[in-house]
């Protein structure tokens, strides 16, 4: 029996196989770890703010870490390092785009001025912190959680669909932390945001580039907004959210040909 012409033979998931209702489970404890000792972090070093090295550190970097190690724990004892890590399912070379349209948002947003007067130590714990938020929530979403809707059989489409919608739907979580009802917006976008880090793992072929891409836009947002509320209103910050309208418009254009021609499975565009 031979492979049709330009199909890509869908790769085996090896290692232990993972329920729909034992990811839910995995997923709430990482939201645990992060809820949960972040609030007794912070009350225990009296910090509730990120505008110093020290509140970054109570606050973000030791809880997040903390949900780092939980979910490289979970790939690792799942034997899940390469359908995590690698994704041999690959997209046609323009989706490039999508990263490089990232990136550029991320450079034009951070505010290079406001951080200089925070010193090197702020910049250093911010970095690590972001870097913590894209390496944890790429694992658990576009890591554990792809690599389980594809063990279930799921077509590319519902992979990017489903994993993009729980990524959302977790970040609703933040209605009962203070977000109050604009955590429903909040879900919407970053649903979509998981969309863009979906494709951007496809396209470079390595969970790797979007964990990375992940917490640099993290980092490019909060040195606009959360973290330097102290300092004066900074135009760049719009930069990375005009990088949304314009990547659903180029991706609503060319959406059928994100896959490659011949492809078994369906398109990588959600319905």
């Amino acid at each position: 029996m031979t492979t049709a012409k330009h199909e890509v033979p869908t790769p085996a998931v090896t290692g232990r196989r993972l329920s729909y209702l034992a990811f839910a489970l995995v997923v709430v404890a990482y939201l645990a770890i992060i809820k949960i000792s972040g609030t007794l972090i912070a009350g225990w070093a009296d910090e509730d703010d990120t505008l110093t090295t020290r509140g970054v550190v109570f606050t973000m970097l030791i809880p997040l870490g903390l949900s780092v190690v939980f979910t490289y724990g979970v790939i690792a004892a799942l034997g899940w390092w390469r359908p995590v890590m690698k994704d041999d399912r690959p997209v046609n070379r323009w989706v490039w785009v999508v990263p490089a349209i990232l990136l550029g948002a991320i450079l034009l947003g951070i505010n290079y001025s406001a951080l200089s007067e925070k010193g090197w130590l702020f910049i250093v714990c911010l970095l690590i912190a972001t870097q913590f938020v894209g390496w944890g929530e790429e694992g658990m979403f576009r890591g554990i959680g792809v690599t389980v809707l594809r063990q279930h059989g799921l077509r590319e489409g519902q992979v990017a669909l489903w994993s993009s919608l729980v990524f959302g739907v977790v970040h609703l979580s933040n209605a009962f932390t203070g977000g109050g009802s604009g955590a429903i917006a909040q879900a919407a976008i970053v649903s979509i945001a998981g969309y863009f880090f979906y494709l951007t793992r496809r396209v470079s072929g390595s969970n790797a580039v979007n964990s990375v891409m992940h917490g640099l836009f993290d980092f490019s947002l909060l040195t606009g907004t959360v973290i330097l509320l102290d300092q004066q209103a900074y135009v760049g910050t719009f930069a990375p959210l005009l990088a949304y309208p314009i990547l659903v418009i180029i991706l609503l254009v060319r959406r059928k040909s994100i896959e490659p021609a011949g492809r078994a499975d369906a398109a990588a565009t959600p319905s």
